[in-house]
């Protein structure tokens, strides 16, 4: 199979996950695109997912806010006090060695996964309005995943979800359409930064968010059919996520490690 296709079909797969379960569902990308297709860098293979990452986001985004569902002042903080980490992320990230950096985003995936199975906070019984005590909350949560996502080249709305949600008490779906507006900013900036020294792929990158695109509305399909089982989902992608991190650790363990 060629790997335009694998591309493809690997944006699609990544698509739908993002679409079924939410946060987390983007942190595939980076191991598909090293270990399916084939990417001859860890560096590159973040700069191109950030690329996808960031259109997936946006298009979310415009869709959340046709509905109603963005709380843009929130939105705005966390993008723009996050989108420094992601620059400061994705810089430290460009000089790692590549096995140091896909070693501890193994772990990442280990969190994430774990993370995936714990209980979500609830929202709030009544909305509050932004003060400044909710701007240095939410501001201090939007450094570290601004960090992580410019790091490691993910999204980190399941940083960015939670802390929406404990910081102001607005409805989880108003927490993941504000949260869109800061995965897409600190997507840009990692993909900026990253394409500044080379490390994108724009082939693969568009490949990769044609297929998201068809993967994320067969997952947005599929989610509105399987409500009642979200939690086996839930699961069963956190076995997934725990499948590929081991696989992960151990390729770039062994490379650290033995070699």
């Amino acid at each position: 199979m060629s790997v335009d296709i694998m591309a493809v079909l690997s944006g699609g797969l990544v698509g739908f996950f993002l679409s079924l379960v939410g946060g987390g569902g983007a942190l595939l990308a980076v191991p598909l695109l090293l270990h399916v297709i084939g990417v001859p860098s860890v560096q590159a293979a973040i700069g191109t997912s950030a690329v996808a990452v960031t259109a997936n986001a946006f298009v979310g985004l415009a869709t959340h806010a046709r509905a109603g569902h963005v709380r843009w002042v929130c939105a705005a903080i966390f993008a723009s006090v996050g989108t420094t980490g992601a620059l400061v992320g994705s810089t430290v990230g460009k000089r790692m060695d590549g096995d140091v950096l896909l070693f501890a985003f193994g772990f990442v995936m280990v969190a994430v996964g774990i993370y995936m199975l714990l209980p979500k906070p609830a929202s709030g019984k009544e909305e509050r309005r932004p003060d400044l005590r909710m701007c240095f909350v939410t501001g201090s949560v939007a450094i570290v995943a601004g960090f992580a996502a410019g790091f490691f080249g993910i999204g980190g709305g399941f940083l960015i979800v939670p802390a929406m949600i404990l910081a102001t008490g607005m409805p989880t779906m108003n927490a993941i359409g504000s949260s869109l507006l800061a995965v897409g900013a600190f997507g840009l900036a990692t993909a900026t930064n990253y394409a500044w020294s080379g490390f994108v792929d724009w082939r693969l990158a568009a490949e990769f968010i044609a297929g998201g695109v068809v993967g994320g509305l067969a997952g947005t399909w599929a989610c509105a059919r399987l409500g009642k089982t979200r939690g086996i989902l839930n699961r069963a992608f956190a076995a997934l996520v725990f499948a590929v991190a081991g696989y992960t650790l151990y390729r770039s363990g062994l490379a650290l490690f033995v070699d």
